[in-house]
């Protein structure tokens, strides 16, 4: 049994099904509603899979208008809605709720304008991440965040949660690459915020709604920057005795003022799974790996590489390889891009995201192995460690009821762990249902006052994304 509870369904909205659905398909077209049980299984969960739940039904909007339209007989009817991108949440963001709308946004996938010479592009939130670049790779320019899952995950979701990445350490988060958003309100209402200028008028809308966690509105637009290409990029490894070694270099690389535009983190279990896997070539007699990328011209990147090397000299690397060909760069990074597929191989895992500050680093992977093993439970460490964002993932068996109940365990007091040495709940996967319990470790009661109060301005009954952010018992009682 999961110790994360879900609320009661809303019976008298569950008996109105029948007449919802057919609400629905005149509103959109019976096309682009999913209402057999069969359809609606592909929707019942997320990344984060331990947590299933079948939605009422699953409206696939191709426009704005269409969201605009199911948000306004939501609305109206006081059912609830919750918008999904690719599913790829790892905190549970996209879980239906049993009496809810799943309003699908995949199909949006369009790239509406680009503007190479003030450097934007205006897209649907459907698309990939690797879709933008895709779309302006051809004149030399890229978008810069880059989730693992940047297959995969759609830009909708990134906004949603605020998402990153290995490169987020030299260009930035999400919220550093969107200019402009498109958002539809809780009543159906189209508002335009920001747009393909640098600095917004007025309050700062753009940060309030990025890493909202679709609380607050529906994007389905954005206006993101786009960068030029580098020169080159070259990545190396470092391997190290032991994980405290590596963390203290990585402190001393960022202390010395070099800014890698990659640094990402790997301890033994970790490395030993994905060379298994990816074959990579990664070093199986070292306790942890660095993979430091930098780029630039050629010079700049030799200079880099050797202040780099120089930096870490005190901690005695036994491993330093440098990239020397575009087919080296791929091995080093094709291990640490399929690390988690890699894991789901031998083992169920649980994926932790929470962010802590670097100088804290040896003692939070030490106290996260205690954790763990105090709960009979493996982990391995794989994360983005220039940003200290910290991804554990704790190996269980899904099937075994005590197990997860103790992954959960070892999750909560490793989020804990986090904001106890002056970190955060989360880095990039946001709060969503998994983190919703623990929203009381990090804020206090008028904190969360505050932030609920946002909410209530801008979706008073409470139907965007229930049951996800805060505290069930901390809600209105018109919202509970």
């Amino acid at each position: 049994m999961s110790m994360i509870a879900m609320p009661e369904p809303d019976r008298a909205v569950l008996a109105r099904r029948d007449q919802i659905v057919a609400d629905l398909t005149r509103l959109v077209g019976g096309a682009q509603v999913v209402a057999d049980r069969d359809g609606r299984r592909a929707f019942e969960t997320d990344g984060l899979t331990a947590y299933r739940c079948m939605p009422l039904a699953v409206v696939l909007a191709r426009s704005t208008e269409d969201v605009s339209k199911v948000l306004a007989y939501c609305h109206r009817a006081g059912i609830k809605v919750i918008a999904r991108g690719a599913g790829t949440s790892l905190s549970g963001g996209a879980l239906p709720t049993e009496d809810a709308i799943v309003l699908g946004l995949s199909r949006m996938n369009r790239v509406l304008e680009i503007d190479y010479a003030n450097r934007t592009a205006r897209v649907e939130a459907g698309i990939t991440n690797l879709g933008i670049t895709g779309a302006v790779a051809p004149k030399g320019f890229f978008y810069a965040p880059d989730p693992s899952s940047q297959l995969a995950c759609s830009l909708g979701g990134n906004i949603a949660f605020n998402s990153g990445g290995a490169h987020c350490l030299k260009y930035g988060v999400t919220t550093n690459n969107v200019l402009g958003l498109k958002v539809v309100m809780v009543d159906g209402e189209i508002v335009d915020i920001g747009g393909a200028w640098l600095d917004q008028p007025g309050y700062d809308l753009l940060g309030l709604l990025i890493g909202s966690e679709g609380q607050l509105g529906i994007v389905t637009e954005a206006t993101v920057r786009i960068l030029r290409q580098a020169e080159g990029a070259r990545p190396m490894l470092l391997g190290f005795s032991s994980s405290e070694a590596a963390s203290r270099a990585v402190a001393a690389i960022i202390g010395a003022g070099i800014i890698p535009v990659a640094m990402e983190f790997m301890d033994k279990p970790a490395i030993e799974v994905c060379e298994a896997f990816a074959k990579a070539g990664y070093p199986l007699d070292v306790e942890a790996l660095l993979i430091i990328e930098v780029e630039g011209s050629p010079e700049e990147m030799s200079m880099l590489l050797g202040r780099i090397v120089e930096t870490v000299e005190p901690f005695a690397p036994s491993v330093v390889r440098v990239s020397e060909s575009a087919e080296q760069s791929a091995a080093i990074w094709k291990g640490r891009k399929s690390a988690f597929g890699a894991i789901g191989r031998i083992a169920d895992y649980y994926c932790m995201d929470g962010t802590i500050p670097l100088g804290r680093m040896p003692e939070v992977l030490v106290r996260i192995g205690e954790i763990c093993a105090s709960q009979g439970l493996r982990v391995a460490n794989i994360f983005h460690a220039g940003d200290g964002n910290l991804h554990p993932l704790i190996l269980y068996n899904a099937n075994d009821p005590d197990e997860m109940m103790r992954a959960e365990h070892c999750g909560a007091e490793i989020l804990k762990l986090c904001v106890d040495v002056g970190g955060c709940l989360t880095g990039e996967h946001g709060v969503g249902i998994e983190k919703r319990d623990l929203m009381r470790v990090q804020f206090t009661e008028t904190e969360l006052a505050l932030q609920m109060s946002i909410k209530t301005a801008l979706d008073p009954q409470w139907l965007l994304n229930p049951a996800k952010v805060f505290p069930l018992d901390g809600r209105p009682a018109e919202a509970a």
